[in-house]
């Protein structure tokens, strides 16, 4: 059966297919008696089940986080603070399938774009790199193949932008792509520009992970967080070399290039852009991340339950959005 394509589905569509547990809750009404509902997923996306009340709570038996389940249903239609949303409600117990026959990354978003051809664009991008001091660096971490194999696996957030496998690759090829050209236009230094951009999140990979729940935090990433950690991870394979590529200051440079990327103490960096370089990797940082923001709430089919062309408001943008009703 083909893969269910959840940002389609509309009120009154029945369902049978499989999904990964994402989640698992487990609450009790006002008057005490317990229900279940679970947020189901695949790699289009996620929907929460219609509350498994006390008198079928045995439809979830073994469904839990990270398993995999078929389930049969219709798509229906709830209101909760003024906000209409999908769930599904479920017609019958929950299927769960073998382990062995699924793996969790089956089930989870993944970007469409070839990652071969974004790795031939940051390829050549470094290659044009005239400081080979900055090169030298950079291939500490994108001539590491162990390396490679991670980034492109990481998502750039666990729930917000480019949250997919693959997903922080293609936002570091977005990120370097803009500051490049914002470069170019405020004669800045490019070479600096598009290291800072490669190098901004290089942290999520020790911040970040794939498994049975989806895209979760690791130790690290709670504890320390990608910012910190990019900056930390760059001081370290540089203590590894006999001879550093780059000199105190220039690391230096480029730590502050990583550590302001988030523009704000307020939003997660220790400290703000102090260089125009630095500026620039932030509002290249700003503008993918949140152009993505943009998109996927236009793709939101929970954002235009009714079908209209204002949406409610949707977190990610923290304001309604418009879907245009004509072509240019």
């Amino acid at each position: 059966m083909p893969p269910l394509d959840l940002a389609r589905l509309a009120i009154g569509d029945r369902v049978q297919h499989e999904f990964l547990v994402l989640e698992r809750t487990e609450k009790k009404t006002s008057q005490g008696d317990p229900f279940i509902v679970l947020t189901l997923g695949n790699r289009s996306g996620r929907i929460d089940t219609a509350p498994i009340w006390s008198d079928k709570l045995e439809w979830a038996d073994g469904a839990d986080q990270g398993k995999v389940v078929q389930a049969l249903g219709d798509v229906s239609n709830y209101e909760r603070g003024g906000a209409a949303k999908r769930q599904l409600q479920l017609s019958g117990p929950l299927r769960v399938l073998p382990r062995d026959q699924f793996t969790a990354e089956d089930f989870l978003p993944r970007i469409s774009d070839d990652p071969t051809r974004l790795w031939d664009w940051i390829d050549r991008t470094r290659a044009e790199i005239q400081s080979e001091a900055l090169r030298n660096t950079l291939d500490l971490f994108f001539a590491d193949d162990a390396f490679r194999v991670q980034f492109e696996r990481t998502p750039a957030s666990t729930a917000g932008h480019h949250a997919v496998i693959g997903g922080l690759l293609l936002h570091v090829f977005e990120v370097t792509n803009i500051a490049r050209q914002m470069a170019r236009t405020m004669r800045a230094s490019v070479d600096l520009s598009v290291a800072g951009a490669l190098l901004h999140d290089i942290g999520k990979v020790e911040s970040y992970e794939v498994g049975p729940a989806g895209f979760t935090y690791t130790p690290r990433g709670l504890l320390i967080g990608h910012v910190v950690l990019g900056a930390l991870m760059l001081e370290r394979r540089l203590a590894e070399l006999d001879e550093p590529t780059c000199s105190s200051g220039q690391l230096l440079e480029l730590q502050h290039l990583i550590l302001s990327h988030h523009g704000k103490l307020e939003f997660g960096s220790p400290v703000q852009p102090m260089t125009t370089e630095a500026e620039i990797v932030h509002w290249a940082d700003e503008a993918s991340a949140k152009t993505t923001d943009m998109m996927d709430a236009l793709e939101d089919g929970d954002a235009f339950v009714d079908g209209g062309e204002m949406s409610r408001r949707v977190w990610r943008v923290g304001r309604r959005v418009w879907r245009r009703p004509h072509e240019w």
